[in-house]
């Protein structure tokens, strides 16, 4: 699964319960929460959007108990302030997430631009139990989208996981037929690497594409963001947070976290990894105090840059259930880290200890 909105700690917190804004000063939000955040195109001739989205997974499952009045006053907050990409999947909650966001779907719909996802079955008892990408699968998973969302159009669907034995031609064909049909405005890849881009934007041009990038998770630089960038492809970064671990709200998943949250099963978040990958955070909190930040907003900002450097359109989506939480993750568009900073930050990466999942397969890397 994506970590769209697990960056955060259990209650999707990011450092301290302040909503500090780093180098905006306020704790309101970008420009003092007085301004709209940037918008950009979402790939060529996909949606305009916020520069940065909200991933909506937490609200419902994964991370613990969701205050459910205080997480819908977060989507009505994150749309006020310019958040226009709100991120879901049929397989949050089996469908929970979907329903939790319909409401606010139904209210704001011409001023959303509403992601969902498909690919990953589960059980009645939650287990994951495969990826389908068959174009049958694809069909039955749009229409069930489309009733739990309360819609009649997705305005960008994702292929969530790529099952590599149904060919990209099959399952991005029946992708393309939802938007013919008017089912669907644009299309996403999750997870796919470069030369799998390629083919399925040879197919239907595809917006966006989903994958973890953060500070400690940079393997979709091999090879699929120089993709991106020549196809003119946005990126859209799950987990740019790292789970919450980047912010230094948790140090041993297995010891800080409760007993059902799912990054007690991420190898790099316990144990020794833990300890090892918590020293690498140096340089983060370093930065964050030299420019009255907070290690969410550095780590944010870093993510951000990585549009100038790779000459591509960058829309992070880190999640959250607090209106708090919200403004210090807007403030990291203004952040302003300089070439020392980033010199410091790109060599996080290189020593990070343990996998970003405990079954790699269903990552790009896995295919690389």
């Amino acid at each position: 699964m994506n970590g769209e909105n697990t960056q955060n700690t259990q209650d999707t917190g990011n450092t301290q319960d302040t909503g500090n804004t780093g180098n905006t000063g306020s704790g309101r939000g970008p420009e003092g929460g007085a301004g709209r955040i940037p918008a950009v195109e979402l790939g060529t001739g996909g949606p305009e959007v916020g520069v940065q989205g909200l991933g909506c997974m937490g609200m419902s499952e994964f991370y613990g108990d969701t205050d459910v009045p205080e997480a819908r006053a977060t989507l009505e907050a994150a749309l006020e302030a310019g958040v226009t990409l709100f991120d879901t999947a049929d397989m949050y909650g089996r469908g929970a997430n979907e329903e939790f966001l319909a409401p606010f779907v139904r209210a704001h719909r011409d001023r959303i631009t509403l992601a969902t996802k498909f690919a990953i079955v589960r059980g009645e008892d939650g287990a994951v139990r495969g990826v389908r990408n068959d174009p049958a699968h694809i069909r039955r998973a749009v229409e069930g989208s489309l009733r739990r969302l309360g819609t009649d159009v997705i305005d960008l669907y994702y292929m969530h996981r790529r099952d590599p034995a149904v060919p990209l031609e099959e399952s991005v064909g029946a992708m393309a037929e939802l938007v013919r049909e008017g089912k669907v405005r644009h299309l996403g890849l999750s997870e796919v690497t470069g030369a799998e881009l390629r083919e399925a934007h040879a197919v239907h041009p595809i917006a966006a594409l989903q994958s973890e990038w953060s500070l400690f998770s940079r393997d979709v630089e091999r090879s699929a963001v120089p993709a991106a960038a020549e196809l003119g492809v946005a990126l859209v970064p799950y987990s740019p947070l790292g789970r919450g671990f980047l912010t230094g709200s948790f140090t041993d998943a297995s010891q800080d976290l409760g007993e059902t949250d799912y990054r007690r099963q991420h190898p790099r978040f316990t144990g020794d990894n833990a300890r090892a990958n918590a020293a690498l955070l140096e340089p983060v909190h370093r930065i964050a105090g030299a420019h009255g930040a907070t290690a969410a907003q550095v780590a944010l900002g870093w993510v951000h840059r990585r549009a100038e450097v790779h000459g591509l359109t960058v829309v992070p989506i880190p999640g959250t259930r607090k209106r708090s939480r919200l403004a210090e993750n807007l403030a990291a568009i203004r952040l302003q880290l300089t070439a020392d900073d980033l010199t410091a930050l790109d060599a996080v990466a290189e020593s990070v200890a343990g996998n970003r999942y405990p079954d790699m397969s269903g990552t790009s890397a896995a295919r690389e």
